[in-house]
């Protein structure tokens, strides 16, 4: 008869961000764990607080699936000596078998006669097996971070305080640390700390609701979400939804409760990033907005508790907020005082990375890259790219950056605007730090996408040059993250620049800085964006082959690789593509790197090879005019039309004859078939 399995792991509170990959875990390692061990089970459910992980499997077997082993041994004729006794070999392999010699059987096989045995091992009783399994589990869960407590050789996310194990309702024994396992869980912190026991999930469930506290996520995410729809249906205006938040605050708390304060609208005269980043950074506010898009002096906090006179939490968190405000109205006000641009200078005594200098040589390289991409894409933005360029990493010299980092580039903005910068300069100030996060937004206008570019490149490069390169499992400077925003904003604003020659700009200013040769560097960065254009492109469902064929023939421009990609891609997916993929891999195949020799055409001995030459001249016509105005699928579309010629040539001749004249000239022909498609793609690389 198949039993509930239920495991809770009680601690003290444990950050919101670990928690949905803890329950992740638990679910992949208790899936691991019974595939490995052969026991049945049904569905799998976690539910987590901040101060509990929890996990219930459902119909666990009580006995653990039967096992039929075969395996083979030696070889007869080393398994038995001269009188017939059997020698290390064969008892070792009886040992490792668990079984006695006598047991062994006789297998023929291709290779001869060899020991062999055939047997079904029964399994235990599922309630023996599961304290280690637990105890595995438990001790395996790891976390970005984790914290030893006492004189313990134990791990985790936050000091671990009790342990519920429970198989059909019976304590599962097993001990982690100090604790030993039992059936007995705890409510809420403040509203309801005594212990209750447990007999089964659903009686752990209804308990927890008991003791004011909420275990599964999405039933708070609910009440939370409700809550605040009620709020902004009293109040008016309307919430400025953040998912990010609300999955971390659902995570904050074990029993949520929103509430709505407000603050003083004195404090609206700051600007609304402020205010926002201010309330949800550090205290884990929601904010409203008018019908007009301005921000409210209004907040809802949601609260771990349900107090009997709300008014006096609400008062509390009021005041914490007050508090904060006033510090950022008064670095707004100081902040004021001083030109954004007076700051330039104290960028010298900044160290932007001990390798790499100071963050004011970091300013001058960019500038420089944003001033060629400015000067390369679009020159009448030239003035305002080496403006924002400089200002650029100003605001880090803020009293308000210092205080709130996460408001760089916003109060650059503000105080740029404040100062009558051009509108196009203020905005680049902000949008050269995006995207911030993958998927995020990207910068509107050429001036603030040549600055992010050209700061993501110089970081790129200058971490390469000095031996700052990602791992598997590191990438502290998030090199990958600016590649693929170099990668995203290239596309979308159809940028067409050469990434090597970028490249090589960008390494040719770090010179005296770089710790490897510069070629390797360039290479590697070179190589390093491609891949991360590889991952890009598959990940949006291209095929890899199609990648490859297309990046195999070049990697220059972004904008020019996807062109042809998507060409292919096209190409690829219609009804006939497969026999024309083939004949052209068969070409590239035959030639094996091309052969340099003219087309003589008075050599020509069969009408396959007059028809082949003619039509090559014809289309080679097309596929150059189509290249040259970058209609890639068209040049494709052409050269496909070659497939007939093509076909009838390796079906009348053979290529490779034994007059060297007939087959270089032969070799020659077929190498300028292969020359025509050689910009766009390595048709050897397509999957057959």
């Amino acid at each position: 008869m198949a039993k509930e399995l239920f495991l809770e792991i009680g601690t003290e509170e444990i950050p919101a961000g670990f928690i949905p990959v803890a329950l992740r875990e638990l679910e992949r390692m208790f899936s691991a764990e019974f595939s490995q061990m052969r026991i049945e089970h049904g569905a799998i459910t976690t539910v987590a607080t901040p101060r509990r992980l929890a996990i219930s499997v459902s119909d666990v077997a009580e006995m653990q699936q039967q096992q039929h082993i075969e395996a083979t041994g030696p070889a007869l004729k080393v398994a038995y000596d001269a009188q017939g006794n059997p020698t290390k070999a064969a008892l070792g392999f009886a040992r490792s078998q668990g079984v006695d010699i006598s047991e062994l059987e006789e297998k023929q096989t291709e290779k001869g006669a060899y020991l062999f045995i055939s047997k079904v091992v029964e399994g235990q009783e599922v309630k023996e097996l599961l304290p280690a399994i637990m105890q595995r589990v438990v001790s395996s869960l790891s976390f970005k971070k984790s914290m030893r407590w006492k004189d313990m050789d134990i791990r985790f996310a936050r000091p671990v305080h009790w342990l519920v194990a429970l198989y059909g309702g019976e304590v599962v024994p097993f001990e982690y640390g100090n604790l030993t396992t039992a059936d007995e869980s705890r409510g809420h912190r403040f509203m309801a700390p005594g212990r209750f026991r447990v007999s089964s999930f659903a009686d752990y469930l209804s308990k927890c609701r008991a003791h004011h506290v909420i275990v599964d996520p999405q039933e708070r995410k609910k009440i939370i979400t409700d809550g605040i729809e009620q709020i902004v249906a009293e109040v008016g205006g309307t919430l400025n939804p953040d998912a990010e938040l609300l999955d971390e605050v659902v995570n904050l708390v074990e029993f949520p409760v929103p509430l709505c304060g407000h603050f003083d609208a004195e404090f609206l005269q700051l600007p609304a990033e402020l205010l926002i980043t201010s309330m949800k950074e550090h205290q884990r506010y929601f904010t409203l907005s008018d019908s007009a898009g301005k921000l409210l002096p209004r907040f809802i906090t949601i609260s771990n508790i349900k107090a009997t006179d709300p008014a006096v939490v609400i008062n509390g968190n009021e005041r914490v907020l007050r508090a904060r405000l006033a510090d950022g109205m008064f670095f707004w006000q100081e902040d004021q005082k001083q030109r954004l641009e007076s700051r330039l200078e104290s960028l010298k005594q900044v160290v932007y990375q001990q390798q790499l200098g100071t963050s004011y040589a970091k300013v001058e390289r960019f500038t420089d890259l944003a001033r060629y991409l400015a000067q390369t894409l679009d020159p009448d933005t030239l003035e305002l790219t080496e403006r924002a360029a400089t200002l650029a990493k100003c605001d880090l010299e803020t009293g308000m950056v210092n205080e709130f980092p996460e408001l760089q580039g916003v109060m650059g903005r503000e105080y740029a605007l404040l100062e009558g910068e051009n509108e196009r300069v203020a905005k680049a100030i902000y949008e050269h730090y995006l995207p911030i996060q993958a998927g995020g937004k990207l910068p509107s206008d050429n001036v603030g996408a040549f600055v992010s570019i050209a700061d993501k490149v110089d970081t790129i490069c200058g971490c390469f040059g000095v031996g700052l390169i990602p791992t598997g499992t590191a990438d502290p400077y998030a090199l990958r993250r600016s590649a693929i925003g170099i990668l995203n904003i290239i596309l979308a604003r159809g940028f067409t620049i050469s990434i090597p020659t970028l490249v090589h700009r960008a390494v040719a200013q770090l010179t005296a800085r770089l710790t490897r040769p510069a070629d390797e560097v360039e290479r590697d960065v070179v190589e390093f964006i491609r891949l991360r254009f590889v991952n890009m492109l598959t990940g949006q469902g291209v095929a890899g082959d199609v990648v490859d064929a297309v990046l195999s023939a070049g990697f220059d421009q972004i904008m020019n690789v996807r062109q042809r990609v998507d060409a292919l891609n096209t190409l690829k997916n219609q009804a006939d593509f497969e026999p024309l993929a083939a004949t052209f891999k068969r070409a590239g195949n035959i030639i094996s790197g091309g052969v340099e020799a003219e087309v003589n055409p008075g050599l020509f001995e069969a009408p396959c090879e007059d028809a082949l030459y003619a039509a090559l001249g014809r289309v080679r016509t097309q596929v150059e005019a189509a290249m040259r105005e970058s209609k890639y699928l068209e040049a494709l579309h052409a050269i496909a039309t070659l497939r007939p010629a093509v076909d009838s040539f390796f079906d009348d001749v053979m290529v490779m004859a034994e007059n060297e004249k007939v087959k270089t000239k032969r070799l020659a022909l077929l190498t300028d078939v292969t020359c025509l498609f050689s910009g766009l793609a390595d048709f050897s690389r397509l999957a057959a």
